[in-house]
């Protein structure tokens, strides 16, 4: 996904799944959507990875395994 926001500042692109952590904490933001995000996508054997260009957006990359199978007794 790719937005065109303002983009995020190097020194903040690693710290964007840090819980509690935003820079967005006058409009209302609480740091904690990334991070929840964060560990379900982990949760589930999966990545979030985030590029960004100051002042041309940021785009989020998510892989999640796939699997082939189901557990016993499940069909699908």
């Amino acid at each position: 996904m790719r937005d065109e926001g303002v983009g995020i500042s190097p020194e903040n692109l690693s710290r964007l799944t840090d819980p509690f952590f935003t820079t967005k904490r006058e409009s209302g933001g609480t740091g904690l959507g990334l991070s929840v995000s964060d560990g379900i996508v982990k949760e589930h054997g999966g990545n979030l990875w985030f590029e960004s260009t100051p002042g041309a957006g940021t785009t989020v990359t998510l892989a999640i395994p796939v699997i082939n199978e189901f557990p016993s007794g499940n069909s699908g």
